[in-house]
């Protein structure tokens, strides 16, 4: 039912490190994490910096972890800038963070830090200080493009909607943009050091509302990487009752955005009648687990749910589903606006790393449930992709993933004789979150990767020997994804923005970390 990771762990310097990664990235791996350390002990020298850059490929699922120590007084490494546009922004966070310097990068230009930080501060070492006073006036260097007809647009920090903060500029000539940026780390939160000196049975809180619209992404992930630590075993039932989790997580938020988008034409029926949709399936949560959002389901070692859903109910819904999305794409200027709108390449989206539904929307087949499966879901789950990488797209792309949601529902649902029986049985005894139980025997670490609905979600964990938390490293793929937004918007126009972002749906919570 369940498939072994294959790890392997590789001690570079720096000499070594660029060599490592481009085999690696030659051999069909992606960067997906890279996680800078404060070690305080097990060194000659007391304290050090380490750098864990974690590759993955599938099938079948590996990871190879490289890790670099370097000094705490100047820390540096070797850019991989040059083999990864991921890791030219790992490294740059790794810098405002941590104070590691990217020697070699081509643009180290701040990424988390903003202007009002007091320069030299690298919250997440363990020798920072409580944040001083902020000091910093110099305005942010944005791009300045210049010539006949130019002139900028600044949307935000600060939206009308409700919708969380984000500086946006537009260079324009009328209405077609010539360049777009995005700040983001406006609500950069300090999540991670967070976790430090938990136990993994109270930290699930956290892990629930990294990202509040993916509790169970970012769970699922976490728990993952606990007990990939602590070689916890999962029953198959809990493995099937966190997969359907997974998948009624998916549902509510494609079919949420799916009325969006047609709103964002101004089909506001059509939105209606999917927010009412997506009521439903809150409802459905609510039912299934005691939360709209889904939370208090998943801990390490196991699952429990209050009832399984109702494989009759989701089909209905999906029927309804899809007489939303015809009648969207039945209508002429709703194709009309996403056709051909906010292009992104197949080569674009390789080049930058995109991951979830934006990859598969440009011809780019990753899916961690694929490449990284907890469970086989077999010949019910497909991975299909779109090649025009437009609005069109992802919302295709997103319509097709409700449905064969709604598949893998019934499947994992009717998996067992009786689903009554599967959902009690899916509270494996391996683990009692409320025991304090979960210990590790020494330092140790583990990797988990989970396919949210937005895309793949990578977590990894270090515990020390009293099984407490002492590193915890996030990354949503709103990380990966956040860069391909203006470069699909070039050449676009100003009109098109609201609709390419909902197309995208990126997190700025799951981001800003």
């Amino acid at each position: 039912m369940t498939h072994a990771a294959s790890t392997t762990v590789i001690n570079v310097d720096a000499t070594d490190l660029a060599p490592h990664a481009a085999q690696l990235l030659g051999a069909g791996h992606r960067l997906a994490l890279v996680a800078a350390h404060h070690d305080t002990h097990d060194n000659p020298s007391g304290q050090a910096i380490r750098v864990v850059y974690v590759f993955t490929a599938g099938p079948p699922d590996q990871r190879v972890e490289l890790h670099l120590r370097t000094d705490t007084e100047k820390p540096a490494v070797p850019s991989l800038a040059a083999l990864s546009f991921p890791a030219s922004r790992f490294e740059r966070e790794m810098r405002d963070l941590f104070g590691v310097q990217p020697d070699n990068h081509p643009s180290p230009r701040p990424l988390v830090h903003h202007p009002h930080w007091p320069t030299g501060w690298h919250p997440m070492r363990r020798d920072a200080a409580q944040p001083p006073p902020l000091t910093g006036t110099q305005p942010f260097p944005f791009l300045t493009v210049e010539g006949d007809g130019v002139y900028e647009i600044p949307v935000g920090p600060v939206h009308a909607g409700l919708i969380e903060p984000g500086h946006f500029r537009f260079s324009v000539v009328g209405e077609t943009i010539l360049n777009l940026k995005a700040r983001l780390w406006f609500v950069h939160k300090g999540l991670e050091k967070l976790f430090n000196g938990r136990r993994p049975e109270h930290a699930i809180e956290l892990a629930e509302r990294i990202s509040g619209d993916t509790a169970i992404g970012h769970t699922l992930a976490f728990c993952l990487a606990v007990e990939d630590a602590l070689r916890l075993p999962v029953t198959p039932q809990a493995h099937r009752t966190r997969a359907t989790l997974l998948e009624l997580e998916r549902l509510y938020n494609h079919i949420t955005d799916i009325g969006a988008l047609c709103n964002d034409i101004g089909h506001g029926i059509l939105n209606a009648h999917a927010q009412r949709i997506r009521e439903q399936l809150l409802r459905i949560n609510d039912e299934v687990t005691g939360h709209r959002l889904l939370r208090g389901a998943i801990h390490p070692g196991g699952a429990a749910v209050r009832r399984p859903p109702d494989p009759d109910r989701l089909t209905a819904i999906a029927a309804d589903i899809a007489d939303i999305v015809e009648l969207a794409l039945g209508n002429s200027v709703a194709h009309d606006r996403f056709a051909g709108t906010a292009v992104l390449t197949h080569q674009q989206a390789t080049d930058l790393g995109t991951l979830g539904y934006v990859a598969r929307a440009s011809g780019v087949p990753t899916d961690a449930r694929h490449q990284h499966p907890f469970l086989n879901l077999g010949h019910v789950l497909t991975v299909r992709t779109h090649t025009s990488g437009d609005v069109l797209s992802r919302f295709l792309a997103r319509a097709e993933e409700t449905t064969n949601s709604v598949a893998l529902i019934t499947h994992l649902t009717h998996d067992s004789s009786n689903a009554a029986d599967d959902a009690a049985k899916s509270e494996p005894a391996a683990a009692d979150p409320t025991s304090g139980g979960l210990t590790s025997g020494g330092p140790t670490s583990g990797v988990g990767i989970v396919e949210g609905w937005r895309g793949t979600i990578t977590h990894r964990i270090e515990l020390d020997t009293d099984g407490t938390l002492t590193r915890v490293k996030i990354v949503d793929p709103s990380f990966f994804n956040w860069p391909a937004l203006p470069v699909a918007l070039t050449n676009t126009i100003v009109p098109d923005f609201p609709l390419t972002n909902k197309s995208f749906n990126l997190s700025y919570a799951g981001n800003d970390l």
